[in-house]
């Protein structure tokens, strides 16, 4: 097996045979998938197997793989050099288009991925009110710098507990870890320590700990306590900008943060990520500010290209109507396979990210997430993953559909899914 012998090879050199951890397939078992190559909704391993990709390279990939369109700009910048160091035109276009499409976005600073997006932010938000704690939610993962790598602490308002070796205490003891979807938790941090709180920072619609949407009035809340307390409110939409719909969360909801974290989808596939938000907040950004952030890699040319082509792809009629469509019913017809096989299982979507749940209702927090058969999402994954389809290798993950999704590929996927929820069933 070559995929086996690759993974063998691999962990040789590389910890874990992997650059990013749930690759590895710890969380499922088995021998990961190498990528050979990949085109619209498919991917193909190096043993040639073909697979329904709903990983989509962790969100990015809403066009299709390989988009003609996408890979022709790309190839057209690179001709032209692949980092400069300095200023490009391009750069400009992209950081138009996005305060474009996002309306709370007046100025933006592009970086080279989600975690670095994320960090900046909250440096940002401190720097702009001189104020130490932060405010994020239990399940939501906005990248791996040390002060969001952390715990809940025991008590509703203790702070939270390095969640890596690595990270030492101090670094995460102004950072308070509450209950996604619990406002009263957050009214209450306030009432104690609000005048210190620099920000509060949130998945709209989580995505790290499976889809969970909030609940009618918690962004709402989080909003008009933020404003009251003169802390920052950061919508973390790395993965749902420009994937939960045209405006992102923000859009969908009207509710406008005073800063946003973007990455995935603005790169079309490519390394990228950007925050941006109101102009007083971005102009204490250095070279204008005393917040310093600054990046090598920092919009370079070439995923600077993608991100334009695959944004410009997004706009056009009917996008997202189709998208949200294909959507809706890859969640409808799972659940009517699983009802058919008497599996216990429930499954959400917004925009082009869905996920899926063996339990019996859809969760709104970490806590319910757990509360799901882990047991049974390995069996259905491995069944899947035999019958030539790719999901996320973890319980806790949510998936993906591209435009290049149609009825056929649909199709494909309700009969795998009928024989794996068959053998979920005979657990």
């Amino acid at each position: 097996m070559k995929n086996q012998a690759i993974f063998e090879r691999a962990q040789l050199s590389i910890p874990g045979g992997v650059n990013s951890p749930v690759r590895a397939f710890k969380s499922v078992g088995g021998t990961p998938r190498f990528i050979a190559r990949a085109e619209g909704a498919y991917i193909w391993d190096v043993e040639g197997t073909q697979y329904i990709d709903y990983l989509g390279s962790w969100g990015p990939a809403i066009v299709g793989h390989s988009h003609p369109e996408v890979v022709k700009a790309v190839q057209e910048a690179a001709a032209n050099g692949l980092s400069f160091g300095a200023p490009t035109e391009a750069e400009v276009l992209l950081a138009e288009k996005i305060s474009e499409l996002l309306p709370s976005i007046e100025q933006v600073r592009l970086v080279s991925s989600g975690t670095e997006a994320t960090m900046s932010a909250i440096r940002l938000a401190r720097g702009f009110t001189n104020r130490r704690k932060i405010i994020k939610f239990e399940g939501c993962y906005h990248g791996h710098s040390d002060s969001l790598l952390v715990k809940a602490g025991s008590g509703l308002l203790t702070f939270g507990n390095p969640s890596s070796a690595g990270v030492p205490e101090e670094f995460v003891s102004h950072t308070i870890v509450l209950e996604y979807n619990n406002l009263d938790a957050v009214k209450q941090a306030f009432a104690e320590v609000g005048n210190d709180i620099a920000c509060v920072i949130v998945e709209p619609v989580a995505g790290n700990m499976n889809l969970v949407k909030p609940k009618a009035g918690f962004l709402e809340g989080l909003r008009d306590v933020c404003t009251q307390y003169g802390a920052l409110l950061i919508f973390d939409e790395v993965m749902t900008g420009f994937r939960a719909g045209p405006k992102g969360v923000q859009g969908l909801t009207g509710i406008k943060p005073d800063l946003t974290t973007l990455a995935k989808v603005i790169g079309g596939g490519m390394p990228v990520g950007a925050f941006g938000g109101r102009r007083d907040v971005m102009q204490c950004i250095a070279p204008l500010g005393a917040v310093y952030q600054a990046g090598t890699l920092s919009g370079n040319p070439v995923s600077v290209a993608a991100g334009l082509k695959t944004l410009e792809i997004l706009c056009r009629p009917g996008f997202y109507e189709k998208l949200t469509a294909t959507t809706s019913a890859l969640v409808a017809g799972l659940r009517e396979k699983a009802a058919k096989h008497g599996v216990t299982f429930s499954a959400d979507s917004v925009g082009g990210m869905f996920g899926i749940y063996f339990r019996e209702s859809v969760p709104t927090s970490f806590s319910e997430v757990q509360d799901s058969n882990v047991e049974a999402f390995k069996v259905f994954f491995h069944a899947m993953l035999e019958e030539g389809v790719h999901l996320a290798p973890s319980a806790f993950e949510a998936g993906f559909v591209s435009a290049c999704h149609d009825e056929a590929v649909l199709a494909r996927t309700f009969e795998a899914a009928d024989k794996a929820f068959a053998k979920v069933a005979a657990m």
